[in-house]
């Protein structure tokens, strides 16, 4: 999961890609990248670290142009620590291409495989995108040998790009002296949002806070499979590339990864998480009686809009019972299980007042790894509650997510061949409530009837594509293993790199 912005305007575009990428900083910590164009000519700058950390005023001033594109990224494919790997890419030929990318390719092997053996391109590193740049490239030098580049003849590119590639992708990409082209996958996995500024400027975004937290309109989402290509003028063309497009857009956004002022696909976020401790509330009704609850405390940020509707539907006082320190980033989505545990009681400090001698019913949006949970429960215990109860909004995560999110391997899911009173054991608490899979799609779906369904391969483990196999998981888990070898090298000092994480979690 990573955020990224594409801009073209007839004014710099560089301080809009970075007020948009500060409101994408949730979306990603490790890395922050910006390219801009000024004519033909690509100017970028990327590093590890957090928005305002990369990007200081030379390096602003290093970046002109009135088009460009940025992303931060948080790392599920490749090399977290290698600078190579940070986005945006660069390819040279054919025209200059420069791109950004959301998600992850199930095929990214077998294609790099076709790239240097069938396309005589080659790869450098272990980044997926470097692998869809290539891919695209290829495919447009294809479409347009000889002839002009068209609007006609990109969409022909994208389509060939689509038939080509498998899993989750949204994409913004610049090509040299014609304009920006943005793309989603043809199941709509990750998002992608258009918006338009009065004086013309057209920005696309992965969440729409983006579009009007930067004083643009949102226009509506970039559907399933189709590209939108806008030329330097700021002349827009739309094309479905996709055979058979289906809308399933990743249910863990809507549970956990979006802001929740964002809409997406045409659902508030805010208002699915709302709806989801509804249904949680009726979980726990026929699970246990309310009235041993004295208390709901919701654990920040992701879970209070569930976590208050839940205390209303049963009739509970709803308390904050954690502050949050906002300077240490989200664990969820930090590299390294040792990073995530140590930074556990630096993030969240129990306010006593609220547990001392209390019954209290923790609700937090999800259950990953347990870890966390169990640190929070030991936290409440500690404040002095009588008794901890914990809810999760979200289902119990069972299955790796080959589709972005970080949780590719079974071993690191608590929830992987444990049955509930086993995670209740584990995360210490009196109580442990889920919510229902089925319950979940029904509540979120309801808010937007259009949707043929979700990505919810974490919960359910149906993987949409189609193409996922064990091999694939014995790869990735491989991968996986040497990832965590490497955060475990790594100095702990990155953690100064990712302090300033605001939003969710």
């Amino acid at each position: 999961m990573c955020g990224i912005v594409g801009v073209i305007s007839k004014a710099p575009a560089n301080q809009l890609i970075y007020d948009a990428l500060l409101l994408l900083q949730h979306r990603g910590q490790d890395a922050a990248g910006i390219v801009t164009m000024l004519g033909t000519k690509c100017f970028m700058h990327k590093a590890h670290g957090m928005v305002r950390d990369v990007f200081r005023t030379r390096n602003m001033r290093a970046l002109p142009g009135p088009v460009g594109l940025g992303q931060v990224r948080y790392p599920t494919a490749g090399n977290a620590y290698s600078e190579e790997e940070a986005q945006p890419f660069y390819v040279n030929a054919p025209f200059g291409i420069v791109l950004v990318h959301n998600g992850n390719l199930t095929n990214a092997h077998a294609l790099k495989d076709e790239l240097f053996a069938i396309d005589r391109r080659h790869i450098n590193t272990e980044s997926d995108t470097e692998v869809l740049i290539n891919i695209l490239a290829h495919e447009l030098e294809l479409a347009a040998r000889d002839l002009p580049l068209t609007p006609e003849a990109i969409f022909k590119a994208v389509a060939a790009v689509h038939r080509r590639v498998k899993g989750s992708y949204a994409v913004v990409a610049l090509i040299a002296g014609y304009g920006l082209l943005a793309f989603r996958d043809p199941f709509g996995i990750r998002p992608l949002s258009l918006g338009k500024g009065p004086d013309g400027t057209v920005i696309v975004a992965s969440e729409s806070v983006a579009i009007e937290g930067t004083g643009h309109q949102v226009l509506r989402d970039i559907a399933p499979g189709e590209a939108v290509f806008v030329d330097l003028e700021g002349g827009m063309h739309a094309r479905q590339c996709a055979a058979s497009p289906r809308l399933y857009p990743c249910m863990f956004e809507f549970v956990y990864l979006a802001r929740p002022d964002s809409v997406m696909d045409g659902i508030s976020v805010y208002q699915a998480r709302l709806n989801l401790g509804e249904t949680l509330a009726q979980r726990l009704i026929s699970t246990m009686p309310p009235n041993e609850i004295d208390v709901v405390i919701p654990i920040p940020e992701s879970s209070r809009p569930s976590a208050m509707q839940l205390a209303q539907k049963i009739g509970k006082p709803y308390r904050e019972g954690f502050v949050k320190n906002r300077y240490v980033g989200r664990t969820f989505i930090m590299p390294g299980q040792a990073v995530r545990k140590k930074s556990v009681r630096q993030k969240l400090n129990a306010i006593g007042v609220e547990f001392k001698g209390r019954n209290v019913l923790l609700v937090d949006d999800s259950i990953v790894r347990g870890t966390t949970s169990k640190e929070i429960v030991q936290m409440a215990r500690e404040a002095g509650a009588r008794r901890v109860y914990m809810a999760s909004a979200a289902p119990p995560v069972r299955y790796p997510n080959v589709y972005g999110i970080d949780m590719p391997t079974k071993e690191e899911l608590i929830a992987h061949g444990r049955t509930i009173e086993e995670i209740r054991q584990f995360i210490g608490a009196d109580a442990l409530i889920y919510q229902d899979v089925a319950a979940m799609k029904r509540v979120v779906g309801a808010l937007n009837p259009k949707l043929d369904g979700f990505e919810a391969s974490c919960f359910d483990g149906h993987y949409v594509t189609g193409d996922v196999s064990a091999e694939d998981f014995a790869t990735m888990e491989s991968q996986r293993r040497l990832q965590f070898d490497e955060d475990e090298s790594q100095p702990r000092s990155r953690l100064a790199l990712q302090g300033a994480a605001e939003e969710n979690r």
